[in-house]
């Protein structure tokens, strides 16, 4: 077993997409926990704030498995494998961690890149993996998170409950 560790936004009717998103995780990897949801403007383009969280679970699915699996959970989410970058959307589900693989491969780069530069990824991925090792070999995701600058980078917890979705 490996644990992961994906990224759930959304900008376009947020609360029913992250719901619908959460339980359809929920039917797949039964030990899901998600974190707080949190509101935050619209990175890289003009839109409405986006809805985050970060969900964690324990697999056994090589990451060329997963990967397709969060795909058809975006698309039950009325997302388009071909909708353009950068702009507004249904659901996005981006693998962070996969225990501590490094590496790249067709459709992914571990860890996510810009996870330590995004407060939308950090800051949620703090709540459910406080001791876990950037990998290959740290700092934790709590010291990276502990040192993140807040001025100018806005997150706002939501009343939204993922986890009893």
């Amino acid at each position: 077993m490996v644990q992961a560790f994906v990224a759930i936004g959304s900008n376009l009717d947020p609360a029913a997409r992250m719901l619908q998103a959460a339980r359809a995780l929920r039917q797949r990897f039964p030990d899901a926990r998600f974190s707080r949801c949190y509101r935050n403007p619209a990175f890289g383009f003009e839109g409405p704030d986006f809805y985050n969280a970060v969900v964690g679970f324990s697999t056994t699915l090589p990451i060329e498995v997963l990967l397709p699996q969060l795909h058809e959970i975006e698309a039950l989410c009325g997302r388009a494998r071909a909708d353009p970058k950068w702009q507004p959307r249904r659901m996005d589900l981006d693998l962070l961690l996969y225990g501590d693989v490094v590496g790249t491969g067709p459709g992914y780069v571990l860890p996510r890149r810009d996870l330590a530069r995004r407060i939308y990824m950090l800051g949620p991925l703090a709540e459910l993996a406080q001791e876990v090792l950037y990998p290959p070999s740290g700092p934790t995701i709590g010291q990276l998170w502990a040192q993140f600058p807040r001025s100018g980078n806005e997150l706002t917890a939501l009343q939204l409950d993922l986890n009893a979705a």
